[in-house]
């Protein structure tokens, strides 16, 4: 994530951390990647993220935005790397950190603690629709990259007329918008295409499924849980009319 714009957006990505890390507690370590990659993509897309970056063992990945570290936990598991998680919400660090033992740090997406040319590869996965200073946001991933570093991200790209009600902090890029911060912040796409966030394996989408019921049941009645509900299903009306394109890309740094 990058710094939070709206109440719903930290209880979605705030509160709901926390409670995900005590779900997965209960119900066993195997639940971390498929809970964690809520909202980061399938298992498809991490995957063709993966390959398309071609990330080999003992390069050093940066995750910017992580969230609770699910799709960082992927990464590691496989392909031999051991990801840097950087998250603005604190919740979602310390879950991170307890489900997947990586490398975490609190920090806003703009303004990143991190030396220049610190990494070979970075991805940003579902976190530049959440931040008015996208500019600002591909900067930093572009300081922090060496010269040729790979840049995969997932985007939420508006390629129609959104209608209301629209998710509490969002903007949304257009086609052009998009390609036009990653060529003014020195990036080259190389790859992209667009992403199916249903192609995970069924094992995988009934351990995420049973993660929420586990948080459901324990915090069901509790506004923030309402809110972050209501937050998400905006996002999946708004994908499901097609107006709202979820986009796979790999760009390089100039």
């Amino acid at each position: 994530m990058s710094e939070l714009a709206s109440e719903a957006m930290e209880s979605e990505f705030g509160t709901v951390a926390g409670w995900t890390e005590e779900a997965v507690a209960a119900l066993g370590p195997e639940y971390a990647v498929p809970a964690g990659c809520r909202g980061s993509g399938s298992e498809a897309a991490l995957r063709w993220l993966a390959d398309a970056l071609a990330v080999r063992p003992g390069e050093r990945v940066l995750d910017c935005g992580a969230g609770v570290g699910g799709p960082a936990g992927w990464l590691a598991a496989e392909r031999g790397v051991r990801p840097v998680c950087a998250e603005p919400m604190a919740e979602a660090v310390h879950a991170g950190r307890a489900l997947f033992r990586l490398p975490s740090v609190v920090a806003v997406s703009q303004s990143l603690p991190l030396t220049v040319d610190a990494f070979d590869v970075a991805w940003c996965l579902g976190v530049l629709c959440t931040t008015e200073e996208k500019a600002a946001l591909l900067d930093e991933l572009r300081r922090v990259l060496v010269p040729g570093g790979r840049l995969g991200m997932l985007v939420f790209v508006a390629e129609g007329e959104l209608a209301p009600p629209l998710p509490e902090g969002n903007s949304f890029p257009t086609p052009d918008e998009l390609d036009g911060l990653l060529a003014g912040a020195g990036f080259t796409v190389t790859a992209t295409t667009r992403a199916d966030l249903s192609d995970s394996p069924a094992e995988w989408s009934r351990r995420a499924d049973e993660v929420d019921a586990e948080v459901e049941r324990r915090h069901g009645e509790d506004p923030r849980w309402v809110e972050a509900q209501e937050q998400s299903g905006r996002v999946g009306r708004l994908l499901g009319s097609g107006a709202l394109v979820p986009r796979l890309l790999v760009a390089v740094a100039g």
